[in-house]
């Protein structure tokens, strides 16, 4: 029997296009291609609400730009500091680096994840929306900007059975990664525990809860839980939570996706709230 030949290894020690130095505006030295997540390097931002939010945030630990000349003019109006080396290319320079079909608009950015918040960083938040095992990226990005415009202090998720902070998360987010406090936890059930013993009221939604959200007492301060679609939340997060509630849907669907139930639970809440 004849062996397949085994392609080359890379050469040990090789250092990848990134590590390149460049000066501001110069000629194309893209980044190197990246997963959709943190694996072995910096994330790869795209889109331009999403990478004029990243340059905004404080928090963004940014290395470098790779745009067109149309989409840096694009960031440049819109009063976008661009404090890193940029490098100009051709769109599909930028596309090549990407998922396929993603929409680039132009810019792509090299950056670090944001840093670890925890149950302490909170100060004085009073909604909190935690996701228990929501996987899909495209459903936690349209929650993100769901809690970003309904003015939620921040969106918990567990760092398995969830979403990495990735390009994907960050273009379905529009932004919104980088304008509300994301918190990663080992064990959800865990967290909620904690957030009862900080003074947040811990309310599950759930289809079998005993009364509707907006006649459930959410206290103060808040943690709202949704579960993802199918399984709900697990029993386990269930017993850390106060009490259980629903959402009452008077038309013929009966059942909203979960990225529609944050959106009318985060709403609810703040009236509850009084925010």
């Amino acid at each position: 029997m004849t062996k397949t030949p085994e392609k080359p290894s890379a050469r040990a020690g090789a250092k990848p296009p990134l590590a390149r130095k460049s000066n501001r505006h110069s000629r194309p030295g893209a980044p190197r291609r990246g997963k959709d997540g943190p694996s072995d390097g910096p994330l790869l931002l795209y889109g331009l609400h999403t990478v004029e939010a990243a340059f905004a945030n404080p928090d963004r630990k940014r290395h470098r730009l790779v745009a067109t000349r149309n989409a840096l003019a694009r960031l440049e109006e819109r009063g976008v500091t661009i404090d890193v080396p940029v490098d100009l290319v051709d769109p599909r320079s930028i596309a090549r680096q990407l998922p396929r079909d993603a929409v680039h608009q132009g810019v792509l950015l090299q950056a670090d994840p944001l840093p670890a918040w925890d149950l302490k960083s909170l100060g004085d938040a009073r909604l909190v929306l935690a996701l228990d095992q929501v996987t899909d990226p495209h459903n936690v990005g349209a929650i993100l900007r769901s809690a970003v415009a309904l003015a939620a202090d921040a969106v918990v998720t567990t760092h398995r059975h969830a979403p990495e902070e990735g390009a994907v998360l960050a273009k379905s987010a529009s932004g919104a990664l980088d304008l509300v406090r994301h918190l990663k936890v080992q064990n959800m059930a865990r967290f909620l525990t904690e957030a009862g013993e900080a003074g947040y009221t811990r309310v599950a939604l759930d289809s079998e809860g005993p009364a509707p959200l907006e006649e459930t007492d959410l206290g103060e301060k808040l943690v709202l839980v949704l579960g993802a679609e199918g399984k709900g939340v697990r029993q386990g997060v269930r017993e850390a939570c106060d009490v259980l509630a629903r959402l009452d849907m008077p038309g013929k669907i009966r059942s909203l996706n979960v990225s529609n139930a944050a959106v009318l639970s985060l709403y609810i809440a703040r009236r509850k709230l009084g925010l």
